[in-house]
């Protein structure tokens, strides 16, 4: 819990120094947002931006029932279709809104192994992370960023277990990758973000109530088209 802590709050930070220099981007000349140049001619383009990507969820298989030593979990990995938007401050400075759905499998390992699969949940991870993009290597534009995320898991049904609760939980969110710009407008995406999400849950097995936790902190890995209006 407290390397989750520590990580949570690197990301935080990094999230307030990014802004910090997106408000100083945006101050220092408002005049020249959103100007691209473009083979040697400038050109004022939008502020926003959308992808649409193949998005591939790959969870780390950890976590535990209290009470039960050598209790562990696992759970299923996904490809999914994923939506994001980008707002672009400056040429340099954007915020990102991603958005996708997917559902996973819950499994008991370990000392919990005989349980098989005690459930099947939906998990929403909306993400929104501030970016530095790197501008000077022409159409090939790379970027970091770091952010928060905020899990809900919905739909959540049993397998051998009695009862299912996830709950909803909060993580920090750090991303890396790349556009290669086509032409002014669109572009191809390679993109990977790791969350550090660990919800709580409750659980009943033979009528026994219990608790625990997820070690999800799932690695997001996401390749796709970009467009920027």
């Amino acid at each position: 819990m407290t390397k989750v802590r520590m990580v949570a709050a690197q990301g935080a930070i990094a999230l307030i120094v990014l802004m910090g220099v997106g408000q100083q981007a945006l101050a220092a000349d408002p005049a020249q947002r959103y100007i691209a140049q473009d083979q040697g001619t400038v050109e004022a383009s939008s502020p926003w931006q959308i992808r649409v990507r193949a998005l591939g969820v790959k969870t780390n298989d950890s976590g535990y029932v209290g009470g039960i030593a050598g209790s562990n979990l696992s759970y299923s990995d996904a490809v999914t279709p994923e939506f994001d938007i980008s707002y672009f401050f400056t040429e340099n400075i954007a915020a990102e809104l991603i958005l996708a759905t997917t559902s996973a499998n819950v499994d008991g390992t370990g000392a919990i192994g005989a349980l098989g699969n005690v459930g099947k949940v939906w998990v929403l991870p909306p993400t929104l992370t501030l970016q530095y993009h790197i501008t000077h290597f022409g159409a090939f534009r790379p970027y970091v960023g770091a952010g928060l995320n905020y899990t809900v898991f919905y739909n959540q049904s049993v397998g051998s277990a009695d009862a299912l609760h996830v709950k909803n939980a909060f993580g920090a969110a750090l991303q890396v990758g790349f556009d290669y710009m086509v032409d002014r407008h669109w572009g191809v995406n390679v993109d990977v973000k790791k969350l550090f999400l660990e919800p709580d849950f409750t659980v009943k097995v033979a009528g026994t109530d219990l608790k625990g936790k997820a070690k999800l902190d799932p690695w997001l890995i996401g390749a796709g088209v970009t467009y920027r209006f």
